[in-house]
């Protein structure tokens, strides 16, 4: 269907939406209904259905960063005390033996990802230990694959050494900006050669997946700065890049209130960054990956968005899925694939509760037959661009609502509807959020009075 020429779609569709890393989002869990035997209850089941032909995945949170960097959404803990390291540790080996309990058998591991925070704040021998003790007595999964984050300006070699013999291979930089005065406002500085130097190393070392973190939409940002920094990255040539829209969010996290909106490109200019970046890597050979993520024909996040095998969770898009991820650490997520729980966000309070062995969680949400029908279907749409019902093999009254309000995204050329499904069209590629809220029967049910979430574009 032709799109009405009078139609500004980037203006219409610039508002805040949640960002679709689980259903129902964060906001709408029922955390009344929700509690810690519950929840191991349901971690009980999705292991014995599933550890031992697919295994487990694995988050770590390490919150902490010696520096803040002041367009960051993420719970963070600023200090330049190292001697918090050990204790923390100490507390995630302990929680994971909680879990272990519960299993009741030695997990099978399909995925580790190291997060933050700054997982490189930590000394790579304390990350061996870490590491270590948390694949005793287990089995590793034949394609397990491991990833961690790090910051270019603290990476060593060790980190990088130590880290690949524990069969690590994915490497994720922070790169967000090269422009100098865009790295200062936002206080997060690493030079082109450091990252050159950390990509260089990790290559040679055998990592055999290096990823880049870039950001647009940050205040005092150009489109001839972006342009110069895609072009620096572009030289390195990593495997994949997140090309992710800066959230501003200052009343959630007061850091960014280093810098006001009049920093920030406006609407017209954040979405004419986006477009100009998307070209240029289109130009240097990525390809688009869902929403926010662009790689290179080799990579694996290329093979699964091509063989129908990508997926999203709390960590963003992977190219391998296991029904169950096991958040450990401060406000860690996990995922049983029948419930959500999410660990105590402060750090204190994370210690004290694995102190009184207990697990520490503090709210989570348990799936409604509903809930998993309209999750499936926004997978669908995020990971493979459509998705297909069938009203008698799967009634759902959330979902015969959510089709009604997909038409006019098919009026506007963002979808092609029929009676038996949807399929994203080029145009609506940029859309994934507005497409998927139209199924989210919670938000439609209970419109969020303030702003809960960041904008579209």
């Amino acid at each position: 269907m032709p799109v009405p020429e009078n139609i500004n779609l980037a203006a219409k569709y610039n508002v805040a939406l949640p960002r679709y890393t689980s259903y129902p989002t964060m906001p709408y869990w029922d955390i009344a209904a929700f509690n810690s035997n519950e929840w191991q209850h349901t971690v009980k089941r999705s292991f014995k259905e599933s550890n031992d032909s697919e295994g487990i995945s694995i988050y770590i949170h390490l919150p902490f960063c010696e520096s803040l960097c002041t367009y960051c959404g993420c719970n963070t803990r600023i200090t330049k005390n190292h001697r918090v390291e050990e204790p923390y540790i100490k507390a995630l080996l302990l929680e994971w033996s909680m879990y272990k309990n519960i299993f009741g058998k030695k997990p099978l591991i399909r995925e580790i990802h190291l997060g933050g925070g700054t997982p490189t704040f930590f000394s790579a021998e304390n990350l061996k230990t870490l590491i270590s003790g948390i694949l005793l007595h287990t089995v590793l999964h034949p394609d397990a694959a491991f990833s961690f984050e790090a910051h270019p300006a603290n990476t060593t070699v060790d980190h990088l050494q130590i880290l690949y013999d524990l069969g690590f291979r994915r490497l994720s930089l922070g790169i967000q900006d090269f422009d100098p005065g865009v790295q200062f406002i936002i206080n997060r500085q690493q030079s082109f050669a450091q990252v050159q130097v950390v990509t260089g190393q990790a290559r040679r070392i055998g990592y055999t997946s290096v990823n880049y973190d870039l950001i647009y939409g940050l205040p005092l940002q150009t489109l001839q700065g972006l342009a110069a920094t895609i072009q620096q990255v572009a030289e390195l040539m990593p495997d994949r890049i997140a090309f992710y829209s800066y959230a501003h969010v200052p009343w959630i996290k007061p850091g960014q209130r280093r810098f006001t909106e009049n920093d920030l490109p406006n609407a017209g200019a954040k979405k004419k960054l986006q477009e100009t970046g998307r070209a240029l890597l289109n130009g240097y050979g990525y390809s688009e990956i869902g929403m926010d993520h662009f790689a290179l024909p080799g990579d694996e996040l290329f093979t699964a968005l091509k063989n129908g095998t990508l997926y999203r969770n709390f960590m963003g898009y992977t190219n391998q899925h296991t029904q169950l991820l096991i958040g450990l650490g401060v406000s860690a997520i996990s995922d049983s694939g029948y419930a959500f729980a999410q660990n105590a966000k402060n750090v204190e309070e994370y210690l004290q509760l694995i102190k009184q062995a207990e697990l520490p969680v503090f709210k989570g949400h348990l799936l409604t037959a509903d809930d998993l029908v309209i999750r499936k279907h926004i997978q669908n749409i995020m990971c493979k661009g459509e998705t297909t019902w069938n009203h008698h093999l799967e009634p759902c009254v959330s979902l015969l609502a959510g089709i009604n309000r997909l038409q006019p995204l098919a009026d506007d050329g963002l979808i092609e509807l029929n009676s038996w499904g949807l399929k994203v069209t080029p145009l609506g590629k940029v859309f994934l959020r507005n497409i998927s809220v139209a199924l989210d029967t919670r938000l439609w049910a209970d419109k969020p009075a303030a702003q809960l979430f960041s904008m579209a574009i």
